[in-house]
């Protein structure tokens, strides 16, 4: 078999006109970034919607991740090769776990989203935009604390950090200011990842371009010592931000190992973000197609909760149909095998791992999702293993199953996840959309509703910092906002370790990030980091680059 990198270095790519063509996206709408990747002006406010919503989650992910992107993209490929119009709507890979722990984020065997080089590199820019955007905010604001020291201004707190697209745990927090008396204030500060800037959330969530210099402008940076909250629009920096983010906000087309369109636009992490690519990226591709598919990250108490009750709350669509995406190691994870042997049979290691598995479903099931299980079959994997896995499914479960194999065939191999799909949606779409709380409720009532309805917690514990954050939020006008909980990816408690159907345990919120702009609040539970490190060996090691070919790049 041969690696990523390698398939698609062979692949023939289509001229990017000729994909638009194919999306059914005018010509007039392109801007050529070479010969096949272009960003894309949104269509004209007004044009419907016609796709079919496909939302794509996993269960609770493993160190090694499930395949939900690939299975996305296999998914739209299955489709095309039905004969339907399919666009997989995607985020954008981060430079920090490509060279950190996971690798790339283009899909994988044969159905990736191509030039995945580029993708899962410097892209059309939008990170770096981003992290500019960001790091000037954070120099205006210093320079603006600096030059009226002498006419008393004091910030009672100041709440913006700084960003950057790689990991570096070293950076978490700092010190900035020190040296001469020229070189500003010394004041503690820090270091987040990209992935987890508030402009990267607002970028993601915006509507349009006035939604997005609305939100840009609400951002909160500091309390003034009265309390009142200090934010972009009162520093004067709306307008620089908004230029350096002209491009950054139109999506990018892009196509797969099959030529099928797909439009990747923006990057939040679902652990430490709220884990989804733009509602406008979204929204083009169900403008487009017969079936718009699109991920949320990492499991399903994540990236599908965040999805559903802020994403979808904030845009008014709803998926018609949700894929559950799982692997027979992952759940043997789960069900207590030991890592350096789930590669091999444990029918018992299923049987127990499966509780990871429902939990999600059923969780799924509380929003009116209908779902549909997929396994990503790895050659490991037996037919014995395989043909349980369907009985549970369709007999305990109740749910649609299929096996993907696009790793290893592309479209071919997801035609029966397609045909499962189709099928699904047209006899038993979802119901209309049912949120895990209120509006109305209160900051603490919604984490308490996520913790204890969604992760199985018996009770959450707010730290004194926490609970003062969101009283302040609640005391400005905030309280309406949906909540985000950063939590870890491998569990559904906050501690990493504990794997499996975990329930009856105290999920601790630490800190609290008020999202003003992205109109959200961010609570911290556990050991959660917003600036991630690297492991022992991290990618990096053997990524390089000779003669202008890439190598090691996964």
């Amino acid at each position: 078999m041969k690696t990523d990198i390698e398939i698609a270095r062979t692949t023939v790519l289509a001229p990017i006109d000729d994909i638009a063509a194919k999306a059914g996206i005018d010509a007039s709408r392109i801007e050529h970034y070479g010969r096949y990747v272009a960003k894309v002006t949104p269509a004209p406010e007004g044009t419907p919607r016609k796709a079919k919503l496909i939302l794509v989650t996993a269960i609770t992910a493993t160190k090694t991740g499930i395949g939900k992107t690939t299975v996305s993209i296999g998914l739209a490929q299955g489709l095309c090769r039905l004969g339907y119009n399919a666009i997989a709507a995607l985020r954008e890979p981060s430079l920090g776990p490509c060279f950190g722990l996971k690798g790339g984020a283009a899909g994988g065997g044969y159905s990736q989203v191509l030039p995945m080089e580029k993708i899962n590199l410097h892209f059309t820019g939008d990170f770096h935009a981003v992290t500019s955007a960001h790091n000037l905010i954070a120099a205006m604001l210093d320079n603006y604390i600096f030059q009226r020291r002498r006419q008393g201004l004091q910030f009672k707190q100041v709440l913006w950090r700084r960003v950057m697209d790689v990991n570096d745990r070293s950076l978490r927090n700092i010190v900035t200011g020190l040296g001469a008396p020229t070189d500003g204030l010394p004041s503690q500060s820090g270091f987040d990842i990209t992935a987890a800037s508030e402009l990267m959330a607002i970028l993601c969530l915006a509507t349009d371009e006035a939604d997005l210099r609305r939100r840009v402008g609400n951002i909160i940076l500091a309390t003034e010592a009265d309390g009142a909250p200090f934010t972009v629009e009162r520093l004067g920096a709306t307008g620089a931000v908004m230029t350096l983010l002209a491009d950054a906000v139109k999506p990018n087309l892009v196509q797969t190992t099959e030529q099928t369109p797909a439009i990747i636009h923006g990057g939040p992490f679902a652990n430490i973000a709220h884990g989804c690519n733009s509602v406008i990226a979204t929204e083009m591709a169900m403008q487009q197609a017969d079936y718009c598919i699109t991920e949320a990250g990492f499991g399903a108490d994540l990236g599908a909760e965040k999805f559903l009750d802020i994403v979808c709350r904030n845009a008014g669509f709803a998926p018609d149909l949700t894929v559950i995406v799982a692997t027979a190691q992952g759940l043997k994870m789960h069900g207590g095998v030991p890592l350096d042997r789930i590669g091999e049979p444990s029918l018992e290691g299923l049987e127990k791992g499966v509780e990871n598995l429902r939990r999600h479903v059923e969780n799924l099931r509380r929003f009116g999702q209908t779902v549909a299980v997929v396994f990503n079959r790895f050659p490991s994997d037996t037919d014995e293993e395989m043909a349980w896995l369907r009985t549970y499914c369709t007999d305990t479960l109740h749910t649609p199953f299929a096996i993907n194999r696009s790793f290893a065939t592309g479209g071919e191999g997801a035609e029966d996840m397609a045909r499962m799909v189709v099928d699904t949606i047209a006899s038993c779409p979802s119901a209309p959309l049912k949120f895990a709380y209120e509006s109305t409720d209160s900051l603490r009532e919604k984490i308490t509703r996520v913790a204890c309805d969604i992760y199985g917690a018996s009770a959450v514990s707010i730290s004194p910092r926490a609970a003062r954050l969101l009283d302040y939020a609640e005391a400005n006008g905030m309280g309406h906002f949906p909540v985000c909980i950063a939590k870890t990816q491998y569990s559904f408690s906050g501690d990493a370790k504990r794997y499996g159907a975990v329930r009856d345990f105290t999920l601790d919120i630490k800190d609290v990030a008020i999202n003003g702009g992205a109109e959200m609040i961010v609570a911290i539970a556990g050991d959660i980091m917003r600036m991630p490190g690297l492991p022992l060996h991290p990618c990096a090691e053997r990524i390089d680059c000779r003669d202008g070919v890439i190598s090691g790049l996964s």
